[in-house]
């Protein structure tokens, strides 16, 4: 009885639609298996020890899983004041949702963050002493600190008691509309502790608000499938199992699961063919156990009945040439004052995958940007080189880039030299900043170089242009760079940014980026003020996605300001905050767009797909773009 996918644009669903899903397997086996005694409070190694869970993320990953669960299942108020840290509920969720999004970055997966969410650990009334509410007020509590911390989606699991999980479902709803997996647990003889059946099961998961419904933990393969059989032939709602590996038993003092890799990837199979739209493990299961699922994902006729996978196709682009020894312009730069242009920024991976960041520059390509900003290593935290990733953009998916290029970590000789690499390797358009300075990154005591700044970078730039060197010396044929420089409306000491700006434009700047807006009072007086030295300009907008989310930026990011207004609409938006983030660029984007040229759309978390709901239906789907509709998947 299973209907389609949902029309949803979130990844998740984008995803389904595309074929299974894989999720990782056990968190606590892990753990675990690397020393840490059940005596111990799993959620608080998020603080106690991050890198031992950041590893494990990182393994899941490498095995292939595609939603990695937070290390959070007992992150709940009640569960952690069985060790004292009930008033740490904030930290160990958010700093769990970090870890997990740290290891994405770090492995270069295009995976998505689940913030996952366990029982309370004791019983509801009539039986225990909590009543829903109180249930309630504590899964919302958990769930608000996963959403700050940025999580893709929740899955609340493990659940056997209908009336916690459906207050666990209501609890995530009253903060936002994310998609939620619920799973309920059930007995040896396939049933839940309260006796209710597989068809009692679905029927109730089915008529709740979550999205995709099944069942983990409890049983091996063999026994959860035989439930799944039964749970399928009702419900209508996408369809999860995630079995332990079979039953534990007690080996020189340590539990150990008896079922192998092998056998849970032929299990796979038959959970595919049964209609289970994600499949992953639980208690027992390892990264061994994934990544051997993986290649049942991989190989649709292991699975038993047909699969699809769709991979992101490549599109294959040769390097920008040469015409009569004079270097070809980009279309970014024969289009500037033209026509509008959209950019997207994205951050280059913070490991040595670039597939994600490749995927979503596709999918920024296929919903109309027409470059995409490759930053220079944001915040002064090690990333792969921007000269690399631009590079590797531009030849794979065929959008020109904009090169973010700092004259932090770089002396005279180093940046002129990379300059020059970045154009032979086809690079045209470069944003020249001065670069946040080394304190404020991972490298506190690293030395910032700082030879010249942003005016003396775009003075360096031009005269590459006229084909020489800082020195005067020639360097043969001219490049042709496109430069850009960065505007900031909102400043403190405006007559300073002025001044700061009109000498960029005579050092030979060619178009600006603003920060990001939130009112347009401050452009208005800016475009007034430097209307004589009037370069292309492109209106900085970065979603909101809560009010939290516009305090932080507000108070703790320099140059950026959000009016009062702004921030009682986001506090009043509540779990709509992210729509109205939208909606608030949106309307900046629409009465802004008569009077510059271009927007930067930067967005928060790494989720895209706010940025182009942005632009949804202010420009075209690229018609020379190869990527079907169909393969625009997560972000």
């Amino acid at each position: 009885m299973e209907e389609p996918v949902p029309e949803n644009s979130h990844p998740l669903f984008d995803r389904l639609r595309r074929g299974p899903i894989l999720a990782d397997g056990g968190m606590g086996t892990m753990l675990y298996r690397r020393g840490v005694s059940f005596d111990r409070c799993f959620d608080d190694l998020n603080i106690s020890d991050p890198k031992l869970v950041l590893r494990i993320h990182q393994d899941y990953l490498l095995a292939g899983a595609q939603l990695i669960e937070t290390n959070t299942f007992g992150g709940n108020r009640a569960r952690l004041a069985s060790h004292g840290l009930e008033k740490k509920v904030r930290d160990i969720n958010f700093h769990g949702v970090k870890l997990a999004r740290e290891a994405r970055e770090i492995e270069g997966k295009d995976a998505l963050v689940v913030g996952a969410m366990g029982p309370l650990g004791k019983s509801l009334t009539p039986l225990g002493s909590i009543t829903p509410a109180q249930a309630r007020e504590m899964f919302a509590e958990q769930a608000a600190a996963l959403l700050e911390g940025g999580v893709d989606l929740f899955i609340i699991e493990t659940m056997s008691d209908e009336v916690e999980i459906a207050e666990a479902i209501a609890a995530v709803r009253s903060i936002c509309r994310l998609p939620i997996i619920a799973q309920m647990t059930f007995t040896d003889e396939g049933v839940t502790l309260a006796g209710k059946t597989p068809e009692d099961t679905g029927r109730f998961l089915d008529a709740t608000e979550a999205d995709v419904i099944g069942a983990n933990c409890s049983v091996g393969p063999q026994g959860m499938l035989e439930w799944i059989h039964r749970f399928t032939q009702v419900v209508r709602k996408p369809v999860s199992a995630m079995p332990n590996a079979g039953m534990p038993r007690l080996v020189d003092g340590r539990f150990v699961y008896s079922a192998s890799p092998e056998y849970f990837a032929g299990m796979a199979g038959a959970f595919l063919a049964s209609g289970v739209r994600i499949v992953g493990g639980c208690c027992g299961t390892t990264p061994d156990h994934i990544a051997a699922m993986a290649t049942v994902l991989r190989n649709p006729s292991l699975a038993g009945s047909p699969v699809s996978v769709t991979p992101m196709p490549v599109v294959e682009v040769s390097l920008p040439a040469s015409e009569g020894g004079k270097a070809r312009r980009s279309r970014f730069a024969l289009d500037l004052g033209k026509r509008f242009q959209i950019s997207v920024e994205l951050d280059p991976p913070k490991g040595t995958n670039p597939s994600k960041l490749l995927e979503g520059a596709r999918i920024c390509r296929f919903h109309g940007a027409d470059v995409v900003n490759i930053a220079d290593s944001p915040m002064a935290r090690v990333r792969m080189s921007a000269i690399a990733v631009a590079a590797l953009v531009e030849r794979a998916v065929g959008l020109e880039t904009v090169l973010h290029f700092t004259c932090r970590d770089r002396n005279l000789m180093g940046i002129q030299s990379d300059l020059i690499g970045a154009h032979a390797l086809g690079i045209r358009n470069i944003l020249a900043v001065t670069g946040d300075p080394p304190s404020v990154g991972d490298y506190p005591h690293a030395t910032g170089v700082y030879d010249v700044d942003a005016v003396g970078l775009t003075r360096v730039v031009a005269g590459l242009n006229a084909g020489r060197d800082y020195a005067g010396a020639s360097i043969g044929h001219a490049t042709s760079f496109a430069i850009g420089v960065a505007l900031n409306p909102t400043a403190e000491d405006w007559e300073k940014e002025e001044q700061r700006f009109r000498r960029k434009v005579e050092a030979g700047a060619n178009f600006a980026f603003t920060q990001p807006l939130y009112d347009l009072e401050p452009l208005w007086r800016c475009l007034d003020a430097i209307a004589n030295v009037r370069i292309p300009i492109f209106i900085g907008l970065l979603p909101l996605m809560s009010f939290r989310h516009a305090l932080f930026l507000h108070n703790e990011i320099p140059g950026i300001r959000v009016p009062r207004r702004i921030l009682d609409r986001m506090e009043k938006a509540g779990e709509q905050g992210a729509n109205i983030g939208v909606a608030i660029c949106r309307s900046l984007l629409e009465r802004a767009r008569s009077s510059v040229e271009g927007a930067y759309l930067m967005p928060s978390f790494g989720r895209y797909e706010t940025c182009l709901r942005v632009i949804e239906g202010t420009t075209e789907t690229r018609a020379d773009s190869k990527v079907s509709k169909d393969t625009v998947g997560s972000l």
